[in-house]
């Protein structure tokens, strides 16, 4: 018995690993069109999540509800206590940072790459856990492929990999489909009003 209780961190060490390697190889091609900084390459991270969406809405109308920050908390369960420091609208500017709680840690973090209707970035860095979060919107025949992705670094990514390998992609599914919902209505409702 004590055998077994000796193998089983390497074995959920291995399964982490095993995921980083399935989820790099499911994100193709938008990993590579994420501008990720060399620190930041999710073959290079500890821990690496991708999700996707197809959105039937414009990518102004995503755009827009991706950046209003402080509103994330009225749709999206991941995200509290958010706010911007550098303007009273509560909307991420170029080089915007912001305060948040999100997976129980409270992060500040500082916009990378903004650039309207097609990337947005931030990064986020503690001692324990430092984090790199990308969108990219790409514009359909329908509407918008909504896409995110994270890399970790950081002992507690280490023990993220292994206790919790899954929460952080289930909670950025859960925010996808929440955008999704807001664009769509807001895209028919202006549809409607025509």
């Amino acid at each position: 018995m004590r055998n077994y209780l000796l193998l089983l961190p390497f074995t959920l060490l291995l399964s982490g690993c095993y995921s980083l390697k399935n989820t790099l190889s499911s994100a193709k091609p938008h990993v590579d069109a994420i501008e990720s900084p060399a620190a930041y390459k999710p073959d290079e991270a500890n821990f690496f999540v991708h999700n996707a969406i197809e959105i039937k809405a414009a990518p102004a109308t995503v755009w827009n509800i991706l950046i209003e920050a402080e509103q994330w908390p009225t749709f999206y369960a991941g995200a509290k206590n958010v706010k911007v420091s550098d303007n009273d609208k509560g909307k991420l500017l170029p080089n915007s940072v912001f305060t948040w709680k999100t997976m129980g840690l409270d992060f500040t973090s500082t916009v990378r790459e903004y650039k309207a209707s097609e990337r947005l970035s931030w990064e986020s860095n503690k001692k324990s856990i430092q984090g790199y979060h990308a969108w990219l919107l790409i514009p359909t025949e329908t509407g918008t492929l909504l896409v995110t992705e994270e890399t970790q670094h950081g002992w507690l990514s280490d023990m993220e990999k292994v206790f919790q390998p899954n929460k952080l992609r289930k909670l950025h599914d859960v925010w996808l489909l929440q955008i999704k919902n807001k664009a769509e209505q807001l895209d028919n409702t202006k549809t409607e009003t025509k």
